[in-house]
């Protein structure tokens, strides 16, 4: 049996023109929010002449969606996982985004407070949450407990990264919603194995 994302997947990964039917189910809004994009030109797109008939290509439907944070994965034919890497070290956020986007199969974004990370969590819906534990404007039980009271985020694997914490801090933060902890300095190998277990990457 194929799974319904597998199926999904067959179903979009090779079709290069859409209908707004179609662009509404794989965005998963209703039709009359596509036509209003298309019509304000928000969503590029082109009639059917001798028609009203409205028709998107792929490459504006992906923009579209990337733009508006709607996950893509729908589209391409390798299901990819979305990664949120939350900390406010550039540093590390570039090792991650360079390590995760040369594997080809995650979709990286990343955030610098526990404010930024609740907000991208909510649009982006990670798979994996990576969060540095001592962030800017709160920590990292903070912002575990916040996304583990939304039952829509019940799935979302969270790994803290930190440096400072002692064996009864991260005791609380798994207790708060967190799936493991990694002490800094990390290896990103062993992160990127963690990661590839909790989600089948």
């Amino acid at each position: 049996m194929m799974s319904n994302t597998a199926v999904q997947h067959s179903k979009w990964a090779d079709k290069r023109i859409f209908t707004t039917g179609e662009a509404a189910e794989i965005c998963k809004v209703s039709q009359q929010t596509i036509i209003r994009c298309f019509d304000s030109g928000r969503l590029g797109g082109f009639r059917v002449p001798g028609s009203k008939f409205r028709r998107i290509p792929r490459a504006e439907l992906i923009k579209f969606m990337q733009a508006n944070d709607i996950p893509t994965d729908v589209l391409e034919a390798v299901a990819t996982k979305r990664v949120l890497v939350v900390d406010d070290d550039p540093a590390i956020v570039e090792l991650f985004q360079d390590m995760l986007a040369r594997e080809g199969r995650w979709s990286v974004r990343s955030a610098g407070t526990g404010y930024e990370a609740g907000m991208l969590t909510e649009s982006f819906k990670p798979h994996v949450i990576i969060l540095d534990y001592m962030l800017p404007d709160i920590n990292g039980n903070v912002v575990c407990k916040r996304i583990r009271e939304n039952p829509e985020h019940a799935e979302t694997k969270i790994i803290v990264v930190s440096g400072v914490v002692n064996q009864t801090e991260i005791d609380e933060l798994l207790k708060a919603g967190a799936d493991d902890f990694v002490k800094k300095p990390f290896n990103i190998q062993q992160v990127l194995s963690k990661l590839q277990s909790m989600v089948g990457g």
